[in-house]
């Protein structure tokens, strides 16, 4: 950090500084502060105060001196999820949550206006469209990550370092709360702010020299200085930084790396400065249990409509709500666990869009008529209209594992319990209905097709057009009976949950959607339908298993086309389903 620099930038914010307001701004001794004014007095940067005594001021040289320390503008990261904060961030941003009755992300970009930076760029990412108001109500820009829903911030710094070469630019990010205003209009050196933490912290612990160059950076440590809080990018670092990050970008293996793991591993030649900043100052909340004991509001009066919800059910207030943790999400909805009275539960939130693909009047109907099985989870509350969902959470339960066939014969028990009890709803799952919806919906949202769609299209049309004439009888059927919704719970039961597609249908389609959603080749395919039937199936009922296995794989295929023209993509899902479709219409022309 060029130090006369910081000298200039003080007397230049209030003239009326003297030695000791300087020692005590700029963390030098009084001896330092006054070596270093007598420097800047020799070099004509400064002189003395003709106002105030002991006071300085600002010369023409020391004006044109200061140009190359200004701060040119700001980066706000701003992309993550934010998955400790759930249920909040599943409908606002982190950085977009108010404190106080402010936003964070908002709070900062006033304190950055204050001191006369206004060019401000925002990393963005999910939910990225609750941002664009700033635009209009700042002026600030967005910049969109494509990959922050994979990669971690070192990914974001290298897809806004156009943003940074050949700037001075201060890197916040956007959940971070400043107590009071840490900027300046000028920066004399690179720095990373830092807060002093007691005891054991698994925060990133830095080591200085005594001019407060940064040395070494290690991952956890005690009674320690920490990197908490906004950072500035000087151009003279970014001129060494960039490269840097660029290279590790490109190297595989660093997808989950923090931008910071280059300046570990390159603090040899990267020069940046600790900020220390005092106690009380600057804010990161882990997670919302942090934020409720912050702002008091949030105890009770979260405005979210998930933790309201709760409240209402169990008639508590949201204070008694604790232990919330984001599961993982679902193709089609959101949930978390949270702790009430020291039982555990689980709040399924319907994901975007879903009100067009699942009928949850429909859901609801099926897990009031498959109640006395019990071989559902147990249902708190369901609500037919908005797809809410609370469910009791099992303490130690577990998937069923696909690749063990102990696993597999207890799953197949909870489908013959189901497709044997005669139980009955007014609504079907009538694939070929189904196949046509999500066709409609493809096209609809320009969802991009197979380039054989037509020819594969045809071959659906054929089993569809079989299986009619079968005439099989409809039972009501779970139809999403992957892997993941069978629990085997401590007490040795099974449950299958997640009824969203359920209704009337062809008991052996639950048969064929096991397979296809477990991957299953065509011998664990074999091995599956002898299990399900305790013997080897008859050749009509292998040919319906066979049908049903293509027009699943077309189905989901269909789904997935849809789901990605939403932005959400699943990988390699949508190739495998339609893998099946064609696949397995040629082992039914076979039969």
């Amino acid at each position: 950090m060029d130090r006369i620099g910081l000298i200039c930038r003080y007397i230049k914010e209030d003239p009326r500084s003297t030695q000791r307001d300087l020692a005590q701004k700029t963390g030098f001794s009084v001896g330092t502060v006054n070596t270093l004014i007598k420097e800047a007095m020799q070099q004509r940067l400064i002189a003395q105060g003709k106002s105030v005594a002991g006071t300085y001021e600002l010369t023409g040289a020391g004006d044109a001196f200061l140009e190359q320390f200004q701060v040119d503008g700001a980066l706000i990261i701003a992309a993550g999820f934010g998955s400790r904060f759930v249920p909040l961030t599943f409908e606002t941003p982190k950085g977009l949550l108010e404190v106080f009755g402010e936003r964070m992300i908002e709070r900062q970009i006033k304190q950055l206006h204050e001191v006369g930076i206004t060019d401000i760029t925002i990393a963005v990412g999910y939910l990225k469209e609750k941002f664009e108001y700033l635009i209009d109500k700042y002026q600030v820009k967005l910049l969109y990550n494509p990959e922050y829903a994979t990669k971690n911030t070192l990914t974001t710094i290298y897809r806004a370092r156009q943003v940074l070469a050949g700037k001075n630019m201060y890197i916040l990010s956007s959940d971070n709360w400043l107590r009071n205003n840490m900027f300046h209009a000028y920066e004399c050196g690179a720095w990373y702010a830092s807060s002093y933490m007691e005891g054991d912290t698994s925060e990133w612990c830095l080591s200085y020299n005594k001019k407060g160059r940064i040395t070494h950076v290690e991952v956890g440590g005690h009674d320690s200085w920490v990197m908490y809080g906004p950072v500035f990018f000087s151009r003279t670092f970014s001129e060494k930084f960039l490269p840097l990050l660029e290279r590790y970008y490109h190297t595989p293996g660093t997808e989950q790396f923090y931008w910071e793991n280059v300046l570990m591993e390159h603090l040899d030649e990267l020069e940046m400065d600790i900020n220390r900043q005092p106690e009380n100052q600057i804010y990161e909340f882990e997670n919302l249990e942090e934020l409720r004991q912050f702002d008091p509001r949030y105890q009770n009066h979260s405005d979210n409509t998930a933790l309201e919800l709760v409240s209402r059910v169990f008639e508590l207030p949201e204070s008694e709500i604790h232990d919330i943790r984001c599961l993982k999400s679902g193709m089609t909805n959101k949930s978390f666990l949270f702790q009430l009275q020291g039982r555990h539960y689980i709040c399924r939130i319907p994901g975007p869009g879903t009100e067009l693909l699942i009928n949850r009047k429909e859901e609801a109907d099926v897990y009031r008529v498959i109640q006395p099985l019990n071989i559902s989870e147990h249902i708190i509350y369901m609500n037919g209209e908005t797809g809410y969902k609370i469910a009791e959470y099992y303490e130690g339960a577990r998937n069923s594992r696909s690749d063990s066939w102990e696993d597999v014969s207890r799953c197949m028990e909870v489908l013959h319990k189901l497709h044997e009890s005669e139980l009955t709803v007014d609504h079907e799952f009538n694939m070929r209905e189904r196949i046509a919806f999500y066709e409609g919906l493809c096209a609809g949202h320009g969802g991009t097709l197979f380039e054989d769609y037509t020819e594969v299209r045809s071959h659906m049309n054929e089993l569809l057009d079989q299986l009619d004439a079968l005439q099989r009888p409809k039972i009501l059927s779970h139809i999403d009976s992957v892997a993941d919704n069978f629990l085997f719970l401590p007490d040795g039961s099974v449950r299958l949950i997640d009824w969203e597609y359920a209704g009337m249908c062809d008991p052996l389609i639950d048969i064929s959607m096991c397979a296809i959603y477990s991957y299953y080749d065509e011998n664990a395919v074999e091995k599956l339908m002898q299990i399900y039937f305790g013997r080897e199936p008859e050749l009509l009922e292998r040919k319906v298993i066979y049908s049903y296995i293509a027009l699943g794989g077309f189905l989901w295929a269909l789904w997935a086309v849809y789901k990605a023209s939403l932005g959400e993509e699943f990988g390699e899902y949508t190739l495998i389903m339609y893998r099946y479709a064609k696949k397995y219409h040629k082992k039914v022309c076979l039969l």
